[in-house]
C-alpha cells in the first residue's frame, strides 16, 4: 500500500503551477474588465487543480501498465515503482476527473453556457488520452500542443468567461504566454526522460526533435512568453511587472542550454514552477489594475 506521502508525490505537486497560474491570469482579466466573482474564481481554481491531479494520476497509470516508467530518472511513479496497484491509481485519476466535472458543471449551470460542457469534456478526454488508450497522442509528439490549449488557452479564457460571462480578446492574448510556460514544464520533463522514453518507444516531441533542439525549444517558450506579456503593456501598461520575473528565468534556461541531463534537470522543473508562479502573480496584477 502506498503511504499518504507517496500519494501526494504521485500527484506531482511541482506541476500544480500549471493549474494555478492560468486561473490567476484569467481572474486578473476578469478584475480588469470589472467582472470579478470571487466564488466562481475559486471554483475555477478547484476545477483546474482537480484536472491537473487527474492528468498526473492518469499518466502514472497508463505509463505504468505499459512499462514506460520501469526505469525512471525523475520522481517516483506509483505504478511504475509498484507501491500502489494500477487499479487504485486508475480510481484516483477517474475520481479527480469526476470532481473537476462536477465543479465545472456548477459553473456551467450558473452561467447558462451549456456549450462549455463540450470544452470540459474535451479537456477530460485530452487528459486521459495523453498517455491512455490504444493510441495515446503523448506518444506521437503532440503533448506540448495539448498542454498549450488545455493548460493555457482554455483555463485562462474559461476562468475569465465564467466570471464576466463574455469572451474577451484580452483573455485570449493573455493565455498565450501562460500556455507557453506550461509547455516549458513538459518540454524540460521530456528532455530529462528523452533517452528512456526513446528506448521505451514513447515518441515525445523531445524524442522527435532530439536533445539539442529540445533545449532550444525550452528557452524559446520561456523567452517568448515573457516577450508577449511585456508586449501586452500596450493594452495593460502594468504588464511590465512581468520583467521582475526575468531573474527567475536565467538559472533554468542557462542550465538547460548548458547541456544538463537526467537528474540535473529535476531542479529545473522546480525553478520553472517558481518562474510560472511569479510570472502569473505579476501578470495578473498588471492585468487587474490597468486592463
Amino acid at each position: 500500500m502506498a503511504t499518504p506521502s507517496q500519494w501526494v508525490a504521485g500527484a506531482r505537486p511541482r506541476t500544480l503551477p500549471n493549474a494555478v497560474v492560468p486561473v490567476m491570469v484569467g481572474t486578473g482579466v476578469a478584475i480588469g474588465l470589472g467582472g470579478f466573482v470571487w466564488w466562481r474564481a475559486i471554483l475555477a481554481l478547484l476545477v483546474a487543480l482537480s484536472m491537473q491531479i487527474g492528468v498526473n494520476y492518469a499518466n502514472d497509470y497508463s505509463d505504468g501498465i505499459r512499462g514506460t516508467d520501469d526505469v525512471r530518472v525523475g520522481p517516483m511513479r506509483l505504478v511504475g515503482s509498484k507501491v500502489a496497484p494500477p487499479r487504485q491509481v486508475l480510481v484516483a485519476a477517474l475520481g479527480s476527473f469526476a470532481v473537476a466535472a462536477v465543479l465545472g458543471l456548477i459553473l456551467v449551470i450558473v452561467t447558462g453556457a451549456w456549450w462549455v460542457l463540450l470544452v470540459g469534456a474535451a479537456a477530460i478526454a485530452a487528459g486521459w488520452f495523453y498517455t491512455g488508450g490504444s493510441s495515446p497522442y503523448g506518444y506521437r509528439a503532440l503533448g506540448e500542443a495539448a498542454v498549450f490549449v488545455f493548460f493555457g488557452v482554455v483555463p485562462v479564457v474559461g476562468t475569465a468567461y465564467v466570471q464576466t460571462e463574455s469572451l474577451s480578446w484580452a483573455a485570449f492574448v493573455a493565455s498565450v504566454p501562460v500556455g507557453l510556460l506550461s509547455c516549458s514544464m513538459l518540454v524540460v520533463n521530456n528532455l530529462r526522460d528523452v533517452v528512456n522514453d526513446g528506448q521505451a518507444g514513447k515518441k515525445t516531441l523531445a524524442v522527435v526533435l532530439g536533445a539539442e533542439r529540445t533545449r532550444q525549444l525550452y528557452a524559446g517558450c520561456v523567452v517568448v512568453a515573457l516577450a508577449i506579456a511585456l508586449g501586452m503593456s500596450a493594452m495593460a501598461w502594468l504588464s511590465v511587472l512581468t520583467l521582475l520575473a526575468v531573474p527567475l528565468a536565467i538559472a533554468p534556461v542557462r542550465t538547460v542550454l548548458s547541456g544538463a541531463v537526467g537528474p540535473a534537470l529535476i531542479g529545473v522543473l522546480q525553478q520553472t514552477g517558481k518562474l510560472q508562479m511569479a510570472f502569473g502573480l505579476l501578470f495578473s496584477i498588471g492585468l487587474a489594475i490597468t486592463l
